[in-house]
């Protein structure tokens, strides 16, 4: 057990150092591998964002998670892994210079988990319910080391194009290998209500300004209108008409936030027809009205 502790420890470290090595204080995308994002933030503070599927380990600190009606608490050692698009609101609640909150992720890949779950049919059974669209698990040691390999390949980007798919794919099938492998299965496979309500999800993601019904979507994705409605809703914490209006307003958040668009123009970039019934949702869904909201964010440096 020492040795196992030991080793965890020695392959966080190291974790902790290429990513400081890499970062100051933000983001960084690498170019080479689409979806790899290497994080460094110094300051504690909520950040409201569309999260797209994702395979997320947080390497230092510790972060409060919403997604719709549910709420999710991590730190050191654990990866969160978003199964669709979902609208988000996130709290770091231990970052400082000294001790920055350091996480690295990688965009979840369906087509890959549907392949490797064709391989691996003695390990993954099927599974017919819905499940939830996000788990947090605790990284054992074989998928801190594959997040380590893969972190070392900004040291020599000229290996990326060759390793960096091998590693993913190897990321990918530690987590079905896991606790949570039948969920991530149930959300990939074709013909399971999880997949079902994810497609809806991706529609509605690329849709989000254009009116629909629900009768229409749940016949879309091949469901009757009542099991769409409760399947939908147990997995995302929303109806999908509320989910579309979470997807509006937060599209909305972040134009007047990153390109400065006004209340009236973000309104009608994003479906709505009234900016008197925009202003009066927006303030429904994050307790202030556009105006003040962005004021003080802007102030505060806080983004969307």
């Amino acid at each position: 057990m020492q040795e196992f502790r030991n080793l965890k420890e020695y392959l966080d470290g190291r974790l902790k150092e290429v990513i400081l090595r890499h970062t100051r204080n933000g983001c960084f995308e690498t170019p080479e591998i689409p979806g790899f994002l290497v994080c460094n933030k110094q300051e504690s503070r909520e950040m409201c964002v569309l999260c797209h599927p994702c395979i997320g380990l947080t390497v230092q600190g510790f972060k409060h998670i919403i997604f719709g009606s549910e709420e999710y608490s991590y730190g050191e050692n654990h990866v969160i892994v978003a199964g669709v698009d979902l609208p988000s609101e996130s709290y770091i609640t231990t970052s400082s210079a000294d001790e920055p909150f350091l996480s690295i992720s990688i965009e979840l890949d369906r087509n890959l988990v549907a392949q490797l779950t064709a391989e691996m049919p003695a390990v993954i059974r099927p599974d017919t319910t819905t499940s939830r669209s996000v788990a947090v698990i605790e990284a054992d040691e074989r998928i801190l080391d594959a997040f380590l390999r893969l972190a070392l390949l900004l040291d020599n980007p000229a290996d990326m194009q060759v390793l960096a798919p091998m590693i993913i794919r190897e990321i990918h099938y530690r987590i079905l290998q896991g606790a949570n492998g039948q969920w991530l299965r149930a959300i990939c496979s074709i013909g399971t209500s999880s997949n079902q309500v994810a497609q809806a999800v991706s529609w509605l993601q690329s849709h989000f300004k254009e009116p629909f019904l629900v009768d229409d979507l749940a016949h879309r994705v091949g469901m009757s209108p009542s099991s769409f409605f409760r399947n939908f809703k147990h997995m995302t914490g929303y109806s999908p008409l509320q989910f579309q209006k979470a997807l509006r307003l937060y599209e909305a958040r972040r134009l007047m936030l990153v390109q400065s668009s006004g209340v009236a123009g973000a309104a009608y970039a994003v479906g709505y027809e009234s900016p008197t019934q925009f202003i009066r949702e927006y303030k429904r869904l994050f307790g202030v009205p556009p105006h003040k909201d962005i004021r003080t964010r802007k102030a505060s440096g806080s983004q969307s």
